[in-house]
């Protein structure tokens, strides 16, 4: 955590029995986060459900138009209908707003940041430096923490970006948390059907997603497989914005719990960059495993906040080609990264 007043604040988290609310919570308390209360909202039908934060009992509340009082920082986790419909409220509050569910990125109402970028990236051209609330005012910024998918692409352009590749194409491999818990229940289920020789259900992805790898969802499906990829390459160009190539994005939906892995084919103009390359990712905080280590799986980075790699190789037809493999723990990686936006406006009101 960067250093900086220890300052202490409250903290709302709107949407707290999603699964990105669940993580969001362990992550605060994992990095000692100096929240003073974490208040736990969610819509009322869920509210009286009994948790825990910081190791006291605690209940989860129903959202109000008084919950975002005397907050310091509101996260937004659960749906982007929710996320849309209450986050005025909290700006008028005063709170600083922290969405992670894309719904003030798709309209344009944020900021995105992705902190652990900001010494590998130039400033956006055109950006003007936010600033956060001002004690006494009703006035406050809000800002979008990209999801997984995004961190990754971006990563992936940053650390490339002074090899000026000629062509950079990204393959993504969604797991089905990222369509939360409804996601986990349908792959569970559909696994468990087929098992047993009964029909399965599919009302998230309107195909079967067991056993299985998806170029496209069913037609009942929303938002549609277009929709998801269109939305995770409209939010890595406008998020590099010419500081970086943006590489060409494709996602396969993959039977999996948790974990996003990817695949990238990297080509330059100049061959057998590979030890700089895994060097200037292990620049941007990025794990690359040893020579000796077997490559990371959705198992292996269960509950890490980084980007795992495997050793960077070079394609055998392509002399100049070189392929990445890699994995992230999808709900910490997001999650995360929303926390160090807080612990970066802590530290020090900026934006980058």
């Amino acid at each position: 955590m960067p250093a900086g007043p220890a300052k202490s604040t409250r903290v709302a988290i709107v949407g707290a029995s999603s699964l990105r609310g669940k993580e969001l919570k362990l992550v605060l308390e994992d990095r000692n986060f100096p929240a003073s209360d974490i208040v736990l909202l969610d819509e009322p039908a869920l509210a009286g459900t009994l948790t825990e934060a910081g190791g006291e009992p605690t209940f989860i509340r129903a959202l109000e138009e008084d919950s975002f009082e005397d907050a310091r920082f509101v996260f937004f986790t659960g749906s982007q209908q929710d996320a849309a419909r209450n986050w005025p409220v909290a700006q008028r509050s005063g709170a600083t707003v922290i969405d992670l569910t894309g719904a003030l990125a798709a309209s344009g109402e944020s900021t995105s940041w992705i902190p652990a970028l900001a010494t590998s990236l130039l400033p956006r051209p055109g950006l003007k430096a936010a600033k956060p609330a001002v004690a006494g005012t009703r006035k406050s910024v809000a800002y979008s923490s990209p999801g997984s998918g995004v961190i990754i692409a971006c990563t992936l352009a940053a650390a490339l970006a002074k090899f000026s590749p000629l062509r950079t194409v990204l393959l993504l491999f969604p797991p089905v948390s990222e369509r939360d818990q409804a996601g986990v229940d349908e792959l569970e289920a559909q696994t468990t059907n087929l098992l047993s020789f009964r029909p399965i259900v599919q009302p998230v992805f309107d195909a079967q997603v067991a056993f299985n790898l998806l170029a496209g969802y069913g037609p009942e499906s929303k938002p549609t497989f277009a929709e998801v990829r269109n939305s995770i390459a409209k939010d890595v160009s406008e998020y590099l914005a010419g500081r970086a190539q943006a590489p060409a994005i494709q996602l396969v939906q993959a039977p999996v719990f948790y974990g996003y892995a990817f695949a990238a084919y990297c080509e330059f103009a100049a061959p057998r960059l590979g030890e700089q390359l895994q060097a200037a990712f292990s620049n941007l905080g990025v794990k690359v495993v040893a020579p000796e280590d077997p490559a990371p799986t959705n198992a292996t980075v269960a509950g890490e906040s980084e980007i795992h790699l495997a050793r960077i190789e070079s394609d055998p037809n392509v002399a100049s080609g070189q392929w990445i493999w890699g994995v992230a723990d999808n709900l910490r990686l997001a999650v995360v990264n929303a926390v160090r936006i807080a612990e970066e406006l802590v530290a020090e009101p900026r934006v980058q």
